[in-house]
């Protein structure tokens, strides 16, 4: 996916989305196999919470997934780097 259509579906989400995919982007870009801090516990929580409250408030993730080219079975084997 170009960075500027990234740079665009960023831009249409709403405050409590975008807390979310930041941490999600820090989570990705982060390096090493490290538990989940705290902080991470709490964030993931929060937005679990959101989407139960908001169930049409988000884009599935499988749709993303799609959109930027990738299946389902190559995000969960992804070896990270």
């Amino acid at each position: 996916m170009e960075r500027q259509r990234a740079h665009q579906l960023i831009d249409q989400l709403g405050a409590a989305q975008f807390d979310a995919v930041a941490r999600l982007l820090e989570v990705i870009l982060s390096e090493g196999d490290e538990e989940p801090t705290a902080e991470d516990r709490r964030a993931l929580a929060a937005s679990r919470e959101y989407f139960r409250q908001n169930p049409e408030g988000g884009i599935p993730f499988e749709r993303v997934v799609a959109e930027c080219g990738f299946t389902m079975d190559q995000v969960r084997h992804h070896p990270g780097e």
